[in-house]
């Protein structure tokens, strides 16, 4: 089984970016199954129903996301929609009672694939509960579905949190990647037990800016400790970073490849 995953798309710019990257990676790997972090699919900030229908019908199979998510009021509405829904999740470590779903169970195949959604905790302004026991709930909680693979997107900040994160599921995921910080990282492994792991697999999207944004106003910030509105180009080059994860039948991961491609939009 093949699994490609995207890092974080960035606004128009990342859709952009990963519907002129898909077919041809679509065509040289064949993925089983194709997944995106979508918690800045709408501007930068949070996802949409258009949004998301545009993106599954470029050929995103499911999103996973992250502390953005609830960033647009029209996120709300993509939760309270049943066919939406089932397309997007949001981190399992939230609070009870919100809307979504933080792990989804789906067939592929003979198999079945149980696919984690996860937000860490350190430096981040939202206080969810702890990532690494609402892993272990979800573990036995699905226990029962006996799901043949686990895949997990861990949405964090520092790469310590991450790191630790990958260890304490190494044996048990058969696929661990982070997201977050629009920064691929070159640690892409397989961890003892068969568990594909990379710290941060990177991000959809303008590819001369700012982790995904404009420049100029991001150095005028700097420079000047004002704040900024954030802008997106609708111009240039565009990148799209992500992962190929191979698993043998056993559900243990053979290889993890880190994938780079580039388009121009205008």
């Amino acid at each position: 089984m093949k699994i490609l995953v995207f890092g974080d798309l960035m606004g128009r710019p990342g859709r952009a970016a990963v519907k002129a990257a898909l077919p041809r990676l679509k065509e040289k790997y064949a993925p089983d199954l194709v997944i995106a972090n979508g918690e800045n699919l709408a501007h930068g900030r949070g996802v949409t129903p258009d949004t998301v229908k545009e993106m599954v019908a470029a050929g995103i199979d499911l999103f996973t996301s992250g502390n953005h998510v609830w960033d647009r009021s029209e996120s709300w509405d993509v939760f309270s929609d049943p066919n939406l829904r089932e397309r997007v999740l949001r981190p399992a470590n939230y609070p009870p009672g919100l809307p979504g779903d933080g792990a989804k169970l789906l067939t592929i195949g003979a198999k079945n694939v149980l696919v984690v959604n996860l937000l860490g905790r350190a430096l981040l302004r939202v206080t969810p509960d702890d990532p690494f026991r609402a892993f272990d709930r979800l573990i036995n909680e699905f226990a029962s579905k006996r799901p043949d693979v686990v895949l997990v997107d861990f949405h964090a900040e520092t790469t310590s949190e991450k790191v630790a994160f990958g260890w304490h599921a190494a044996g048990r995921a058969s696929a661990v990647w982070g997201t977050h910080t629009h920064v691929a990282t070159a640690d892409a492994r397989i961890l003892p037990g068969g568990t594909a792991y990379a710290t941060d697999i990177g991000f959809c999207g303008l590819r001369d800016g700012v982790i995904g944004v404009n420049r100029e106003p991001i150095l005028q910030h700097f420079l000047t400790g004002l704040p900024i509105r954030e802008e997106f180009a609708e111009t240039g080059q565009v990148e799209a970073w992500g992962v190929i994860i191979e698993l043998g039948v056993d559900g243990r991961a053979v290889s993890i490849q880190t994938l780079h491609e580039t388009a121009e939009i205008g």
